[in-house]
């Protein structure tokens, strides 16, 4: 069964076939790093690495870029206002949009979240991208863009900056359905005189107006940094969509295979980066376009939260980061699970008791995974419930399991129904004797085809406990000797806390790093 994408343009699944056999070129839409991004964002990016890693499992060799946008991010997505990173870098200071603020002081700020970023992605075990470059990296690439579209008049200058004309360009809309006879002055199109039709969309912003105390700036002509303050026609910043097609077809060529990210991005960003890339480039620019539904969080869910507001938005500050989880008791890889355990098309409408069944459930797999490694050499995977085992369980058994897992994967990553197949291995294996040759080699290729798709079933090595978290261990200890079972669970948090999880064994208190 060959691999099958909903793919956003045709809305529809179409059979995968790469552009270049055997090589896959795969851009995805990353993070604007004005703030640590809440695991919203992670969900789109998750997506895109389980996508990935199937691709590879399946022969590809998949070229991979994941942007930094670090400039031409404006508030509300608009193409007025302020820059978000700058917006952040001047609450840093003190002094909201009144403060002033250097090129370092709004570099800082992209360099803390962009790290806080890269901490979280290697937390969640996405797999780093071939490239990951900036957008203030390929200003040249982005100019030269722009300028191909002014001169075939796909473009036009205003006293404020350069605009994309939709009208140029009928194809506008097909993506997200937003068709130029349908859009209209208010639909999420801040309305402006000087625009020819209020669609049209800033591709550079010239630094005077409202805009003229704009830090990160260059000069249109050269596209070298300009060091100017205040109000400067010459110099200015490229919009929010322009850096996209620059850097993907820079890095990957003018064409490319699959582009990816939430849902949220398909209007107007990605159908900007249709218009824009396809009228200074060759058409189409993406074969498939793959979007990830935004993750829900129902009112009932918000009060465990503490959030107050329904929609998951830095801009009105009701998110959760990874730490956040953490401290909560969960592992990132228990989120990871979460996510990828609904399908990507499926909006997940965030709750607690969701993200704790994810959590038992992927520590049921890890377990079976690694009991089975420890004792597949003494004739039979251990199993302390004294049921006795099922009939001999083959190799075709475990090949037939796999096909499901495939099937699964090949229709449209259909994740749900792959994990169905793996519960339905485990139990089946569990019990099982070996008689046949071969069956050890087959389970165990089968079981890391599992943890390279999912990336969250990877035994948890042992490691030494820090000496402030073997305290807290040491005083649960007492108090569950105590029967103190309220200090005992308030130690647990604070244990979490730290980033470790206890469990009470048997044998004791077990600690493992989330």
């Amino acid at each position: 069964m060959p691999l099958k994408l909903y793919n956003t343009f045709s809305k529809g699944e179409e059979e995968f076939v790469p552009l270049e056999k055997g090589k896959v070129r795969m851009y995805t839409c990353g993070p604007t790093v004005y703030g640590r991004p809440h695991i919203g964002n992670y969900s789109s990016f998750l997506m895109a690495d389980l996508l990935r890693r199937w691709l590879e499992v399946s022969g590809y060799e998949v070229i991979h870029v994941k942007n930094i946008t670090d400039v031409g991010h404006l508030l509300h997505d608009a193409d007025q206002g302020d820059d978000k990173i700058q917006r952040e870098a001047e609450k840093s200071k003190g002094g909201g949009g009144a403060a002033r603020v250097t090129w370092e002081d709004v570099m800082a700020v992209v360099e803390k979240h962009t790290n806080e970023f890269l901490e979280d992605e290697k937390a969640l075990n996405i797999l780093d991208p071939w490239k990951r470059p900036r957008a203030s990296e390929f200003i040249a690439e982005q100019l030269a863009m722009i300028k191909t579209m002014l001169q075939s008049g796909h473009a036009y200058e205003t006293d404020d900056g350069i605009y994309f004309s939709v009208q140029s360009f009928p194809q506008y809309g097909a993506l997200s359905g937003n068709t130029i006879d349908k859009l209209s002055a208010g639909a999420r199109i801040a309305v402006d005189e000087k625009k020819k039709h209020p669609a049209d969309f800033a591709l550079w912003k010239k630094c005077v107006g409202d805009n003229a105390r704009h830090v990160l700036r260059w000069t249109f002509a050269t596209g070298k940094r300009s060091d100017t303050v205040g109000e400067d026609e010459e110099s200015g910043f490229p919009g929010w969509h322009i850096e996209c097609s620059a850097m993907s077809s820079s890095l990957l060529g003018g064409q490319i295979d699959i582009h990816t990210g939430g849902e949220d991005n398909i209007f107007p960003h990605h159908e900007c980066e249709i218009a824009q890339s396809e009228c200074s480039g060759p058409a189409p620019f993406v074969k498939y376009w793959v979007h990830k539904r935004r993750i829900a969080m129902p009112k009932m869910q918000v009060l465990w939260l503490g959030l107050g507001k329904e929609k998951m938005s830095k801009s009105i500050g009701n998110v959760l980061s990874v730490p956040d989880i953490q401290a909560m008791g969960y592992s990132p890889l228990d989120l990871r699970y979460y996510f990828l355990s609904v399908h990507y098309r499926t909006q997940l409408k965030f709750a607690k008791k969701g993200l704790e069944d994810a959590k038992n459930a992927r520590r049921t797999l890890v377990e079976w995974m690694q009991k089975w490694m420890q004792n597949r050499d003494i004739g039979f995977i251990a199993h302390s419930g004294g049921i006795p085992p099922n009939a001999d369980f083959s190799v075709e058994d475990i090949r037939r399991y796999l096909r499901r897992f495939t099937e699964a994967m090949d229709d449209d990553l259909n994740t749900p129904a792959a994990l169905a197949a793996v519960f339905e291995l485990r139990t089946q294996a569990y019990h099982a004797h070996r008689p046949v040759l071969g069956f050890e080699t087959e389970l165990d290729k089968f079981i890391q085809l599992i943890r390279h798709t999912f990336g969250c079933f990877d035994s948890e090595e042992a490691e030494a406990i820090p000496a402030e978290v073997q305290k807290f261990v040491d005083q649960r200890a007492a108090a569950r000797t105590a029967k103190d079972f309220k200090e005992s669970d308030r130690l647990r948090d604070e244990i979490a806390a730290l980033g470790y999880e206890v469990r009470d064994t048997a044998e004791g208190q077990k600690i493992t790093k989330m």
